[in-house]
């Protein structure tokens, strides 16, 4: 599946009848599963129907932040992200693809 960064924001938990998705470096993950966390009131809300890469790296919940962008990051906040990736991938499915 690929979605644009406007359609994903409809997969943000506030549709019952919809997964929920969070996006990091362009994958998107199926985080559903982690509803308690991802969902509306959840700690980590902010973060579904988005690309949260920067983010993540940053361990920031800002909105600003809230990007696909890793322009600027540090060495450390990237292997940050890539710990982040791991831990995803680890626990939730993969379904698709951000585009353009």
């Amino acid at each position: 599946m690929e979605l644009t960064p406007r359609q994903l924001l409809a997969y943000n938990g506030t549709d019952p009848s919809k997964p929920i998705y969070v996006a990091m470096k362009g994958q998107i993950y199926d985080v559903t599963s982690g509803g308690s966390f991802y969902g509306p009131g959840g700690p980590y809300a902010m973060f579904a129907g988005k690309d949260a890469s920067r983010a993540l790296a940053k361990m920031t919940k800002n909105e600003e932040d809230i990007t696909s962008s890793l322009e600027g990051l540090s060495e450390k906040e990237i292997g940050v992200l890539n710990d982040w990736e791991n831990k995803f991938q680890a626990k939730y499915p993969i379904v698709g693809r951000v585009v353009s």
